[in-house]
């Protein structure tokens, strides 16, 4: 398995099992003398934790992070960083009538004729234990927009449906967004949403999600054309987070449908400024980000990981019904805000530095 990297000059590689003694990154690419502790990445990952509600998993994991190397007296050194997060909480035996099993849903078919082996163990590699590290590298991407950027960039997700319930856009509230378990922007979608999960909860089922990440004050001119364009690269990182099915960016498929005299984001002359009138966009046009917020939605799949009897197979050829036990989310897109806001942050900062590099004299 060689592909555990992800970007270009600010670039971050993820290692672990979701039942091994740690997990871990090392990022390279972070300019020196950028102040940097273990609490300015500690607060990002106490967003994405498990066990913060009755709505997710009740595995127990304080995700304390360790710098190990790239900060010397609280301040970056420019060399790689590393981190490592110890898990407390593992419950493998959860797991051991699975081994031999293929969960429906699950990579472990996938991962078995692919590499002849798999750690069936909470899915080792392909679980989700995994984004809590690309979370630590989207804290410390933040750090480097936060330097760099020479606007006040602002990236923020909000949850804006599970299973067939959507929120009401004319409610949005972003502060509403962490008052209630579901990083939702309408706090009337959030009280139904919790009758609608305790009752797929109670059923053995789960529910799926879409969860939208936007981000305000982005400068013009991020991204290159053809292959570098800023949208690939977003559309990329949120579909590699665990159980995304779809992304889109700005009016995404809606957009089929608007006329195209309406979905061409007119321009005017404001206060003296150039304007678009709409953002169908999504904040990009030809790859490269127009000024206009980044507006990215990706859809997350139920959690596979269900009481219900599934029909599967074992891997000696053998038809056998699989009921996966331990503690799984009833929806696992609540806990992938977060990753999807650090996907973001991860994508920005990469873009700001190749821009620097290449534009910014």
């Amino acid at each position: 398995m060689t592909s555990n990297s992800f970007g270009r000059l600010f670039r971050f590689t993820t290692w672990g099992e979701s039942h091994g003694p740690a997990i871990g990154c090392v990022i390279d690419g972070v300019p020196p003398l950028i102040p940097l502790t273990e609490a300015d990445i500690q607060i990002y990952l106490d967003k994405r934790k498990p066990g913060q509600s009755r709505f997710t998993t009740q595995r127990k994991e304080p995700d304390t992070v360790r710098i190990l190397s790239g900060v010397f007296e609280g301040k970056t050194t420019g060399t790689s960083i590393s981190l490592v997060i110890e898990n407390q909480d593992q419950r493998s035996k959860d797991y051991g009538d699975i081994k031999d099993k293929f969960r429906p849903g699950h990579a472990d078919y996938t991962y078995e004729k692919k590499y002849g082996i798999r750690d069936y163990r909470g899915g080792g590699r392909s679980s989700a234990r995994e984004t809590a590290m690309r979370v630590a590298a989207g804290a410390i991407a933040h750090k480097i927009i936060s330097s760099r950027a020479k606007t006040n960039i602002k990236i923020r997700g909000a949850l804006v449906q599970i299973g067939p319930h959507k929120i009401n856009r004319d409610n949005w509230n972003w502060e509403e967004t962490q008052r209630n378990p579901f990083w939702s922007p309408d706090q009337d979608a959030a009280s139904k949403w919790a009758t609608f999960l305790n009752d797929v909860r109670k059923s053995g089922s789960s529910a799926g999600a879409i969860i939208e990440i936007v981000a305000t004050d982005v400068p013009i001119g991020l991204g290159e054309p053809i292959y570098g364009k800023i949208d690939s690269d977003l559309a990329s990182a949120m579909m590699s987070i665990n159980a995304v099915k779809a992304v889109e960016i700005g009016d995404g498929f809606n957009i089929v449908s608007t006329p195209g005299n309406e979905a061409s984001d007119e321009m005017r002359i404001i206060n003296g400024e150039p304007r678009f009138l709409t953002n169908t966009a999504g904040g990009i046009l030809g790859g490269i980000t127009t000024g206009e917020p980044i507006v990215v939605r990706f859809a997350v799949k139920p959690t596979s990981s269900i009481l219900s009897p599934r029909k599967s197979i074992d891997r000696f050829g053998s038809e056998v019904e699989v009921i996966t036990k331990g503690r799984h989310d009833p929806c696992v897109g609540i806990r992938a805000v977060p990753v999807g806001e650090a996907m973001m942050a991860c994508v920005l900062a990469d873009h700001i530095l190749r821009f620097k590099a290449q534009c910014d004299t």
